[in-house]
């Protein structure tokens, strides 16, 4: 069976194992009723059962077949079958199928009794108005007890969903700051350096421990001072500057008044790979990449520069791959609508790219924005 065969069997088997739980918890409300209503009047108990039974099943199919049918026309709903519709939708539903479902149930029992009992269609007007009663009370109960379970339960999921990714991200995010290519390009140069410079080697290695200290502490926090990522991001650019030689110059501004903002870890160093990946790289005089923080009213503004082939790096804002992507998700889960990252062409002679990351200035962490109180 191949991916997407599995992906949809999964879902199916779910939703049937959902529907056999509910038949079952439909027959035990079913016994409990017949157990109550047998106690209170005095009935024979295996008619008193027999009705109880074929009444509540059929209020429940009816009533679950319904919603299923109106989840799956909504057009909110893309969904289908599988959830609840709200409000008005739910109230009717359950109406509908409590009445019809009593009355179908009703004459089954009539069917396997031999008795000639009356239903909510056949019979005087208080007697239906007593029989409605004991048709909706039980149904909005369990329609009720069902909907919230479901509902916790749908929730538990979506929580363990984002546990793992978020799991599965801080893995690829440290991942890609541990990149090996990166790492036996610096090892190789360190290599070389020790036997013709080793004052140059040993800031080198001071360069790279720092630099892997502050990655995988990084990946454990859930916020650091944008004064810790961008020495995290000089010590990171000093080993590109071994590899690169005069090809790479960098420049840092950081206003004194920004030092102290709270930043995602580990945030910026993917732009700074694109730069040099795509814009310095390629050109073969290689170029300039400018990191500057600077506070603008209640938002935190921090832009990465080069002087790179510029154009080459693609625009679209899905565009980037792994790196760029993860920028523009962390942001959209910690600050929602709150932070933007724009990457465009600079407009200036010199040419290159400009990548623009905005976020509320705060000097507290955040919680993402899915998880903030409402």
């Amino acid at each position: 069976m191949d991916l997407a065969a599995t992906a949809t069997a999964e879902p199916s088997r779910e939703r049937w194992r959902r529907i056999a739980m509910r038949g079952l918890r439909v027959e035990a409300a079913a016994l409990v009723i017949a157990v109550c209503l047998w106690a209170t009047f005095h009935q024979d108990f295996g008619f008193t059962l027999i009705y109880s039974v074929c009444i509540s099943t059929m209020c429940w199919l009816l009533i679950d077949i319904g919603r299923s049918a109106v989840a799956a026309w909504l057009p909110s709903d893309p969904a289908g079958g599988g959830r609840w519709p709200g409000g008005i939708w739910m109230v009717a539903i359950v109406g509908v199928g409590a009445v019809l479902g009593y009355a179908a149930g009703n004459e089954i029992a009539n069917w396997l009794t031999g008795l000639q009992l009356p239903g909510p269609f056949n019979s005087g007007p208080r007697q239906t108005l007593s029989l409605l009663v004991m048709a909706l009370v039980p149904a909005i109960t369990i329609t009720y007890f069902f909907r919230s379970r479901e509902t916790i339960a749908t929730q538990r999921q979506a929580v363990e969903r984002a546990e793992r990714q978020a799991a599965e991200q801080q893995l690829k995010l440290l991942e890609s700051q541990l990149e090996p290519h990166m790492l036996f390009n610096t090892l190789a140069n360190l290599r070389a350096l020790i036997a013709v410079d080793p004052a140059r080697a040993q800031a080198m290695l001071d360069r790279l421990i720092a630099f892997l200290r502050a990655s995988l502490a990084g990946s454990r926090s859930g916020a650091q001072t944008v004064a810790v990522e961008l020495e995290r991001l000089r010590d990171y650019l000093a080993l590109m500057e071994v590899r690169m030689g005069a090809r790479l110059a960098t420049r840092f501004a950081l206003a004194a008044d920004s030092a102290a903002a709270q930043v995602p870890p580990l945030l910026l160093q993917p732009i700074v790979e694109n730069s040099i990946k795509h814009g310095l790289e390629p050109k073969k005089e290689g170029g300039r990449i400018e990191v500057s923080a600077a506070r603008e009213g209640k938002t935190l503004v921090i832009r990465v520069r080069d002087t790179g082939v510029g154009a080459a790096v693609a625009l679209a804002p899905g565009d980037g791959g792994f790196g760029l992507g993860h920028v523009r998700e962390r942001l959209a889960t910690l600050y929602g609508s709150a932070a933007s990252f724009e990457l465009v062409p600079a407009d200036d002679a010199e040419g290159g790219m400009l990548a623009t990351v905005r976020l509320p200035f705060t000097v507290e962490p955040v919680l993402p924005a899915a998880a903030s109180p409402r």
